[in-house]
């Protein structure tokens, strides 16, 4: 695991809840960054909900190609530890080493509070089996496979599962089965619509949704 050192400065004063905390961390980065490692020991938990949410944000913007391939990876190793039942994660040195910059952490910031601010604040603990240790190896089966489906070069095929693992993360955090439930079936969808579908139906769903903005 790559020196965590450089994030033990600006972690002590983190405002509570998730979200507050990766909008304090992207506000007091050093001005090269972290490293992937440094990032995770930032975060103040050592819980996979916790990694794998903050991991899926920047996947979530549509039609980005490349970043989303690249954070998949990590995220797709620390689905597999949960399914195998690791207590907590563990992050290979050549991916704990990799550099976030301080714009991408403030931009990640920025998208979490926009996008999921609202979802934390109404999270409350409720079918209390699906984030229990069971249930979680069981997501982290279920998120291999939304991963897996982020390397495909289409678009959206980042997006959507990126959204699912979020939103199913943050159930994980607050042990909220309702969101944990949502993320799964929106990802599952998802998988059944590449496999089904490919991708012509893919594009089919873009031209469509684009009918509606024009």
């Amino acid at each position: 695991m790559a020196d965590m050192s450089d994030a033990q400065s600006y972690s002590a004063d983190e405002p509570q809840g998730l979200v507050a905390r990766l909008v304090h961390i992207g506000e007091t980065a050093p001005d090269d960054g972290l490293s992937l490692g440094a990032f995770m020991e930032s975060l103040g938990e050592r819980a996979f909900g916790v990694i794998l949410f903050a991991l899926a944000i920047p996947v979530c913007i549509p039609f980005l190609y490349g970043i989303p391939q690249i954070i998949s990876l990590p995220m797709m190793a620390l689905a597999f530890q949960m399914a195998v039942g690791r207590s907590e994660p563990w992050m290979p040195e050549k991916f704990a080493d990799r550099q976030l910059s301080k714009a991408g952490l403030q931009t990640m910031g920025r998208q979490a509070k926009r996008w999921f601010g609202w979802i934390e604040a109404i999270a409350r603990p409720r079918l209390l089996f699906l984030s229990s240790r069971m249930g979680e190896r069981v997501v982290g089966a279920v998120f291999c496979l939304f991963c897996a489906s982020i390397l495909v070069p289409l678009p959206l095929t980042n997006s959507t599962p990126g959204i699912a693992v979020a939103i199913a993360s943050l159930g994980l955090i607050t042990r909220d089965g309702l969101l944990i439930l949502a993320g799964l079936v929106l990802g599952l969808i998802w998988i059944t619509i590449l496999i089904v579908g490919g991708p012509a139906l893919i594009y089919a769903l873009i031209e469509w949704g684009r009918s509606f903005v024009n």
